[in-house]
């Protein structure tokens, strides 16, 4: 049977929880519909999930379509949980992406389709919520070719919209208006159909309907659909869609095992389960499995998704999506077999950790978690690294010296789930202190330092040496920092002797290059300025070991003392980041706007009058769009609707914000030594 690994995304509140509600339905998965505002759906199971009425985790469910399984994954739509998105695009065959026929194209819908457009994921548009008040549907239609993308073709009619008689019509070979639109949107997309419309002007409908699948197959083309998932309108016509225009194949079971892990959850027992999509290859329990970063255990239970839910199983099968129990050291992203494993390199070669591969932006805020009750510390350290397993882009840090923990936040809704992870699953009750933002920092130049084993001389990088204390680790580490082109992140390569390499620690060369790339990404977590440090590339130019007394304990506790060097020589701009906003307010109030929008940093670069309206587009420092949109409702009559998405890390322009250091501080020799050697 060939199985569709499917993703509904949309917009908060768009309606993709009571689709996947209404496609369980109508394939006979379940006998009743579930409310999302009752929190009786089958996917949204978590207690906050069913207060608020909205999607926190990714959830999957399985139906069966004629000859195809579909393992349909339904995600957040709140922008604060973009982070759940991400994990899932990577398993994706195809998706269904959910608009609002009343609210029409929404920021997060925007977001979605360029991130779906630019991984090349086969995409089909549902119009939804066609049965209420305010729909729309041909403005509608001429607002996603313009917003969204053009290469769009409805594929049929509604009667009665906005009432609860409507129906959905499909198109066909019988209306020339459709089949005219058709030819002309595929003749745009290929030139060898182009070649044939222009030679046989009245193409076979039968071979219109084979190039629309094809090329919606491979992202080129977007079919819309209207309906609705509350009356269940339309859904027929979108299921035949789901079958008949998205890549739905066969798997090779027999294959090398090849899987990517895009959730983690625990069980009722705090064990850990894997969520994995395999693209090849059989898994069955008691195998035992290499993933990760040289990662191997035993799988101890399965659980594929199957006509619902997850049930037990022996094995779980390429195409299937299953839950694996046992592998305790296993991450979010993580690959799965052998032969994936070269899939987590970077364009360096380098390796990357799952928070390196990001579609999109990562988390602009933070913010710092306390106890009510100061005896809960280390509990709610606990508590935060299991709910980092399952998200790890909150990026948890502990200052020790402070007794603080620090999360990563994309918006303040997402701390109601940070509170409740504790409280629910632990009894620990905590508090926040004010949200701040992050900024990042980038080298502004080249810098290099070497610790010599045996040796009290310390090169830079003009080749200089000068006097510096003794290294007391028995290892020999020179590193390099050079800028790097914006966005690529932090690489690591190796310029030395491959027999300066200890391989009698590391095993292989590929191996030790892993480790001590890690060991330079976590010391780079905290630059000059407290930031992460992004954009540069490491370049190891001297190692020594000392066989068989070095360990890799040497080069860990090493390298952050040669590197902070390097950086320091290197120095580093601080940059915030910047979101690109749209403001539409009546054009009355634009002259009490112009003045507040001045002091919040906003710099607009594009104006127009729409209607009665004045659209203005540009950027502001997400630092200010908090205190923007407060104010926003007083200025414009509540009339005024901002809209901003990440664009951007840029210089900062004032004051240069610092943050307080958790590690050992390792630009300060003494004290670093001191902590982790416990000497001076």
């Amino acid at each position: 049977m060939r199985t569709l690994n499917l993703g509904i995304l949309a917009h908060v509140d768009a309606g993709k929880t009571s689709l996947t509600e209404r496609l369980l339905y109508a394939a006979g998965v379940i006998d009743q519909l579930g409310s999302v505002d009752h929190g009786s759906t089958q996917t949204d199971s978590l207690p906050l999930e069913q207060q608020r009425g909205i999607t926190i985790r990714s959830a999957v469910v399985s139906f069966v379509i004629d000859d195809v399984t579909v393992n349909l994954i339904d995600t957040p739509g709140h922008p604060d949980f973009i982070a759940e998105v991400e994990r899932v695009l990577g398993v994706l065959d195809g998706s269904i992406l959910v608009v609002s026929a009343v609210e029409g194209v929404q920021p997060q819908t925007r977001v979605l389709m360029r991130t779906l457009q630019r991984l090349h994921i086969p995409t089909l548009i549902f119009v939804n919520k066609i049965d209420r008040s305010g729909a729309q549907d041909e403005r509608l239609v001429k607002d996603i070719a313009r917003r969204l993308t053009p290469a769009i073709i409805p594929m049929g009619g509604v009667d009665g919209l906005g009432t609860r008689s409507l129906a959905f019509t499909t198109y066909g070979a019988v209306d020339p208006p459709f089949t005219a639109r058709l030819a002309e949107l595929l003749s745009e997309q290929d030139d060898a159909f182009l070649r044939a419309y222009i030679d046989q002007r009245d193409l076979p409908y039968a071979q219109l309907r084979d190039e629309l699948s094809r090329q919606s197959r491979n992202a080129l083309v977007h079919p819309v659909f209207f309906g609705s998932a509350i009356t269940g309108a339309g859904v027929d016509s979108l299921i035949t869609g789901i079958t008949e225009l998205l890549p739905a194949a066969e798997h090779d079971a027999s294959g090398l095992v090849s899987g990517t892990v895009f959730k983690i959850e625990r069980g009722p027992a705090r064990e850990k389960l894997a969520y994995v999509r395999l693209f090849s290859g059989t898994i069955r329990t008691r195998d035992r499995l290499q993933f990760g970063r040289d990662h191997q255990a035993k799988v101890t239970a399965i659980s594929v998704f199957d006509r619902g839910a997850a049930a037990p199983r022996a094995s779980v099968a390429a195409g299937q999506i299953g839950k694996l129990a046992g592998l305790s050291d296993i991450q979010v992203g993580d690959t799965i077999g052998a032969a994936n494993a070269a899939a987590t390199g970077d364009a360096n070669g380098a390796p990357q950790t799952p928070t390196d591969r990001h579609h999109f932006a990562p988390p602009t805020l933070e913010t710092v978690i306390v106890p009510r009750r100061p005896s809960d510390l280390g509990a709610l350290h606990v508590a935060l690294a299991q709910l980092a397993e399952q998200d790890p882009l909150i990026n948890l840090r502990q200052d020790d010296i402070r007794k603080e923990l620090f999360v990563s936040l994309y918006g303040e809704v997402q701390k109601e789930v940070i509170q409740a992870t504790p409280a629910n699953d632990y009894g620990i009750d905590v508090d926040f202190r004010k949200t701040t933002t992050i900024c990042v920092e980038r080298p502004i130049g080249t810098g290099a330092a070497v610790e010599v084993l045996y040796a009290r001389t310390k090169t830079n990088v003009t080749g200089n040496s000068s006097p510096s204390s003794s290294n007391p680790f028995l290892a020999t580490v020179g590193l390099r920092l050079d800028p790097a082109p914006i966005g690529t992140g932090i690489g690591f390569r190796l310029d030395v002797d491959v027999r300066l390499v200890p391989i009698y620690i590391y095993k292989t060369v590929d191996t030790f290059v892993d480790h001590v790339g890690q060991y330079v990404r976590e010391t780079l977590r905290e630059g000059l300025f407290g930031w992460q440090v992004t954009d540069c590339t490491v370049t190891m130019i001297d190692c020594g070991y000392r066989a068989p007394g070095t360990t890799a304990n040497d080069f860990r506790k090493l390298i952050p003392l040669v590197l902070m060097s390097a950086l320091k020589q290197a120095g580093t701009a601080v940059h915030e980041p910047i979101q690109r906003f749209r403001l539409e307010v009546p054009a009355d109030t634009f002259g009490v706007i112009a003045p507040v929008l001045a002091r919040s940093g906003a710099v607009p670069q594009t104006q127009e009058m729409q209607g009665s309206s004045y659209v203005l587009g540009g950027e502001i420092p997400a630092a200010r769009v908090h205190e923007l949109q407060q104010q926003l409702p007083a200025l414009t009559r509540g009339e005024g609707v901002l809209e901003c998405t990440f664009d951007s890390y840029q210089p900062v322009r004032d004051t240069i914000p610092a943050r307080p250091r958790s590690d050992h501080n390792p630009l300060n020799r003494k004290e670093y030594l001191l902590h982790v050697v416990r000497r001076v």
